[in-house]
């Protein structure tokens, strides 16, 4: 028997994005039968989960190649189930490595539904030659950020820009945790092990240097996933800890942020925080990065390409060190002029965003792209 919609998520952003739709379609649709590949936040939703999306998880060029063979074995065990299931519609969040591929493959093999991509592949930064397997496989583009849609335009691929989700989400949220007006530094190093092990020690370190300048800094620290959380207690200092559940309370009441690229840095913007987004990168994949795949951009933070103006001061690779961190946190924490052009920024950055309810337009396209 048919499955009506298949939807896969690879990273946590995409976990959240793909529970908010999950969601929207089943608040219309109780009936649809959702099988997926699915990280926490879908798998508590009534869906089928095939495969854990916890799995697919791998950062750095480096990393994914010595991965490889264990990805290239969880591409065709999706792959297969898929067209075993045959699904009506097979929705694809962003991880577009993984993504289009499976995309592309799905056609090859002749899957006959609807293909459907949220969050578009950052075409406007690199690998523009993607777009065109886009326009030929897939049926349906849902963007997240307005600029997006006019790198298509000279394509015949239906596009609609459905806003971003973190827009609601920031919207909602209504704080669960007093911190008594605590003058609070949060650190955000990711979501993934290695992550964490590259950047946490350094944020850390500037903030206790931070804080032997102003005493009445409170350090508190983001635990992604449990499992994490021994390893990072064991760098020790005067911190708390918050989980990731409860990070929307941390943002809200921090007086700057120390952040990991990524969509964190969006999440602490529409929340109007000062931050200081950095990510070490190991050289090699600085070298790739930059001289072979030409990743080439005036900025890599996403609040600052969506401003088309630094918004938050970004270090990477390199730039990322001790000396450059503890000036940028500095400046950020004692300099009321730098403060207000960052939260100038952020609330250009809020505006461009739109109001619209993402997870609820995406899902209108969804349900009226196909017949369920």
């Amino acid at each position: 028997m048919q499955d009506d919609l298949f939807i896969s998520a690879g990273e946590p952003s995409g976990d959240l994005q793909g529970s908010k739709l999950i969601e929207a379609i089943l608040s219309k649709r109780k009936d649809l039968k959702i099988g997926a590949v699915a990280g926490p936040k879908m798998r508590a939703f009534p869906i089928k989960t095939f495969f854990r999306m916890e799995s697919l998880q791998v950062m750095g060029f480096i990393d994914v190649l010595l991965a490889l063979p264990k990805l290239i074995k969880q591409f065709f065990l999706i792959r297969n189930q898929i067209l075993k299931l045959n699904p009506k519609a097979a929705v694809f969040i962003d991880y577009p490595g993984l993504h289009l591929a499976m995309e592309k493959s799905l056609r090859k093999k002749g899957y006959k539904g609807k293909l459907i991509h949220l969050v578009s592949p950052t075409v406007w930064a690199w690998k523009k030659n993607r777009i065109y397997p886009m326009e030929k496989h897939l049926d349906l583009l849902l963007t997240i950020f307005p600029f997006e849609k006019a790198h298509f335009a000279e394509t015949g691929l239906r596009v609609e820009y459905v806003g971003h989700p973190l827009v609601s989400a920031v919207d909602a949220f209504v704080p669960t945790i007093d911190f008594k007006g605590a003058k609070i530094l949060s650190i955000f190093p990711g979501s993934r092990k290695k992550e964490i092990e590259r950047n946490l020690p350094l944020q850390l370190k500037v903030a206790q240097k931070l804080k032997s300048l102003d005493p009445s800094l409170q350090i508190f620290i983001s635990i992604a996933h449990p499992q994490f959380e021994s390893e990072i207690k064991k760098l020790g200092g005067d911190v708390s800890f918050i989980p990731s559940e409860k990070n929307y309370d941390l943002m809200r009441a921090s007086h700057l942020s120390l952040a990991t690229s990524g969509t964190v840095t969006l999440e602490l913007a529409l929340h109007e925080i000062p931050t200081i987004v950095g990510f070490a990168i190991k050289p090699l994949d600085l070298f790739l990065a930059q001289k072979i795949f030409r990743i080439n951009l005036p900025f890599y933070c996403i609040v600052n390409i969506i401003d088309s103006k630094e918004v938050f001061p970004e270090l990477f690779g390199p730039y990322f060190n001790e000396k450059t961190l503890f000036a940028k946190s500095s400046e950020m924490w004692f300099d009321s002029e730098a403060r207000n052009r960052c939260l100038e920024g952020c609330q250009n950055v809020r505006k461009s965003l739109g109001m619209s309810n993402a997870a609820e337009k995406a899902s209108e396209a969804v349900l009226s792209l196909v017949d369920f």
